[in-house]
Parts: structure tokens; sequence; C-alpha cells
């Protein structure tokens, strides 16, 4: 990559930009199909374990961090809430019970895009950029928790309101199945069943873990050259056409956060592609921030969809619609009260910037806060509180 005698990248020729895109597409290609690898591989690898987690659940507190451990080790809020919606319907587990886990999801599936911004440990200066937009999912979501958990308990307008919805749309089978339209899945199915099926002849617990140690590989990959690649080529009309596509308006840069989920079914996909591109410079947090906040609340009516999708009537139709309307409302609440309401809105940002500044300075805060805040506090809570 060449630059200008001021420091900063040239203009590449047509030929190299239009090699240079199609390389980013690859690599973008490669990314998202290794986050679904690695998301697979922990499902193959707990996911029994995690419907054992349900058996002790129904206490809030432990609800709340077995939805955040889950999501963590299966890593997939979706795969969770469906799991703590059939303990629902099979009668281990209450409608009110089942909401602190949906709410716990919600945190739990923030965790890769930190783990894609890590990508970048090499540069601190990129380390802070990635790290200072791949946190605001986490930061936005905790701050929603801390807010709604506390009022869910005192009063469970959560749990009433998503119940009177579902009586009343319980018999509705109007929308389609979003599995008959998630391009990007057929688009990355081959590759990634072409992966897993190399794995097939080994052991049913080491064929798991090598597809995660293989997706986490894949992504170091793909980021590092991402990385560089968009150094080169976001440079003049590019560079200003991406930022006035996510920056310009943020309720339109939401819109796109909230539709790229609906497609790809995975807020986590949003969120991890962006990453590259705030470690590279061409993105700020500010100008992740509503596109996170719209994947989150995309996430959400894929389960919606599905929930009306689904076959079947009656008491456990209207169960897993309820569970789905609670995460609906859940999001749509913490985008009015925490991104519409300009008082609350800096917070995540401010939160995550001065995270990132300092992890970016003292490394070992990443793995203190990862471990702490996602595997040893809902550990403790799951072990004192709902086995003790």
């Amino acid at each position: 990559m060449s630059v200008q005698a001021d420091g900063h990248p040239r203009a590449l020729p047509q030929w190299e930009r239009v090699l240079g895109w199609c390389g980013t597409a690859a690599l973008i290609y490669l990314l998202i199909c290794a986050v679904s690898i690695i998301s697979r591989g922990f499902a193959g690898l707990s996911g029994d374990a995690a419907r054992a987690l349900f058996a002790f659940a129904d206490h809030p507190w432990v609800g709340l961090f077995v939805g955040v451990l889950g999501t963590v080790v299966i890593q997939s809020s979706t795969t969770v809430t469906a799991i703590a919606v059939t303990a629902v319907g099979a009668g281990a587990l209450s409608v009110q019970g089942a909401i602190p886990v949906i709410l716990g999801a919600n945190v739990g599936t923030t965790v890769t895009t930190t783990l894609v911004a890590l990508t970048f440990l090499g540069d601190r200066v990129e380390l802070r950029r990635a790290l200072g937009a791949s946190s605001i999912h986490d930061f936005y979501n905790w701050l929603s928790l801390a807010i709604f958990f506390p009022i869910e308990l005192a009063w469970h307008p959560l749990e009433r309101m998503s119940g009177a919805l579902a009586t009343q749309l319980s018999e509705t089978s109007w929308l389609p199945d979003p599995s008959h339209f998630n391009i990007v899945q057929t688009l990355t199915n081959p590759f990634v069943d072409s992966v897993l099926a190399l794995t097939r002849a080994l052991s049913e617990h080491l064929g798991p873990l090598f597809n995660v140690v293989l997706g986490a590989i894949l992504i170091l990959v793909a980021v590092k050259y991402l990385g560089k690649l968009l150094k080169g080529l976001m440079v003049g009309r590019a560079r200003e056409a991406l930022t006035r596509a996510v920056g310009r308006n943020r309720y339109a840069a939401m819109a796109t956060g909230l539709g790229v989920t609906v497609l790809t079914q995975s807020s986590t996909i949003t969120t991890s592609v962006l990453v590259p591109f705030a470690g590279a410079g061409v993105l700020t947090p500010r100008q992740i921030y509503p596109v996170t906040v719209g994947a989150n609340l995309g996430t959400t009516l894929t389960v919606v969809f599905a929930a009306f999708a689904a076959e079947g009537a009656g008491s456990t139709a209207q169960i897993g619609l309820q569970a789905a309307f609670v995460h609906l409302l859940y999001n749509a609440f913490a985008i009015l009260l925490i991104y519409v309401i300009p008082v609350l809105r800096p917070v995540p940002l401010w939160l995550a910037e001065n995270f990132a500044r300092l992890a970016s300075a003292h490394r070992w805060v990443i793995p203190l806060y990862l471990g702490a805040a996602f595997i040893a506090i809902p550990l403790l809570v799951i072990v004192f509180v709902g086995i003790v």
C-alpha cells in the first residue's frame, strides 16, 4: 500500500481496487463462516450441558446468569432462548423464570464481537479503536439489563405485556419462516457444512472442539488481512460513501443494522463484520453504535417470525410466542429509553471508549473483564444461589 507525502494512503489503481474489493468480500465471507463454525462447534460440545442448567434456573438471578453463561458457551442467544422456551413448554421452567434467561442471553451474545476485536492485540491504537466499537454492544446490553431487570422483578411488565400480545395473536400464522429467506445462510452453508463434514470422523467431543479452534483461527486470518485491505481501499470516495451510509443519519444506520441482522439471523455477524472497519480507522465507535442498536432489535424479529411460523397450537405455541415477544419488547423499550432519549444515549459509548482506552494500555484488563463478567460471576451465582 503506497502513501502520500502527508502519510495518508494513496488511492489505488483501478485494477488493484477491483482485486482488493474481491478479496474484501472473500474475507468477510470467511469471517461470517468462521462465526457459524464456532457457533455450531459449541452447540455440538455443550448443548446437553446447557439444557441441564435449566433444571434449577427458576430463581431469577440464577436464570439471568444461566442465560449469560449458556450463551457464552453455545455462542447463540437464539438457541438459549429456544431451550428456555422448550423447558417452559415441558413444565420444567415457568414463563416468569424464562424471562431472566432471555435477558441474560441478550448480554451473553456480545462476547464474540469482543473476541474478534482481540485480533488487533498487536497494535495498541487499532486495539483501542476495535474494542471501542465492539464493547458498545456489551455496555449497551449491560445498561439495559441494569434498568429493566429490577423493574421486571418488581412489577413484571414484560411478562404481562408479552402474555397479552401472545393471547391475542397465538392463532396467527401469516408470517414466513425466517429460514426460507436467509440468503446469507444459504451462501455460507456449503463452506460451513464442508468444514464440519471433515470432523465427523472424530469423536463426539473432539470434533466440535476442533471446529471451535478452526473457527477461531479463521477469524484471526480473516480479520488480520481484512484490516490490511481496508486501509488501502477505504480512501477518498469509498471512505466517504461508507461513513455517509453509516454515520450521516443515526436512525438510517439503526435500520441498516436491523435489516442486515434479519437477513443474517445473527446480531453477532452484523457487529463482528464492523469491527475490522473500526480497527482500521474507517469507522468510529460513534458511527457503529446505532448499527449495533439496530442489530440488537433485529435478532428479536427473527425469533418472532419463527414463533409465528412454528407449527402447533395451544399453550405450548402460545408460550413460545410470549417468549419471543419478551425479547422483542425488552429490546424495543431499551432503544426508547437508552438511545432515543438523549440523556442516556452517550453512556454506553462513553463506557466503551474508556474501557477500550484502559484495556489497550493495560491488556490484562481484557481477560479480567471477560472472565469475571461472563464466566466467574455467572458460575458463582449459579452455584451459590441455585445449588447451595
